[in-house]
């Protein structure tokens, strides 16, 4: 009986350093490349953008309540993407601009 289980053990450890010697293999081995260069997102574009990104409380009406306009401008410049949020508002069809809520900066 310890002849069967000494046998067993030298099997089972001859397959265990088998199986090592492969997955040490697989390591080593270099991963495939893709044949083209993927070209970024668009999401990833336009992360690397600079800029400003613009929140401004409008209105279609005088009496009406205030709603938000966000505009993303590319401007480094504060007061810029300002003035470029509030003519694109007033593009949108929101002739009444009632105050600047927040300036975040991309």
């Amino acid at each position: 009986m310890r002849r069967e289980i000494d046998a067993f053990q030298d099997n089972s450890e001859k397959e265990r350093a088998k199986r090592l010697a492969q997955a040490a293999n697989q390591a080593t081995t270099p991963a495939k490349q893709p044949s083209k260069p993927q070209r970024p997102t668009k999401q990833q574009v336009e992360s690397y953008k600079t800029g400003h990104l613009v929140k401004l409380a409008v209105r279609t009406k005088r009496l009406e309540l205030d709603t938000i306009f966000e505009h993303r401008s590319s401007s480094i410049s504060r007061l810029e993407a300002q003035m470029e949020a509030e003519e694109a508002a007033k593009k949108a069809g929101f002739p009444i601009i009632g105050h600047l809520v927040d300036i975040e900066r991309l």
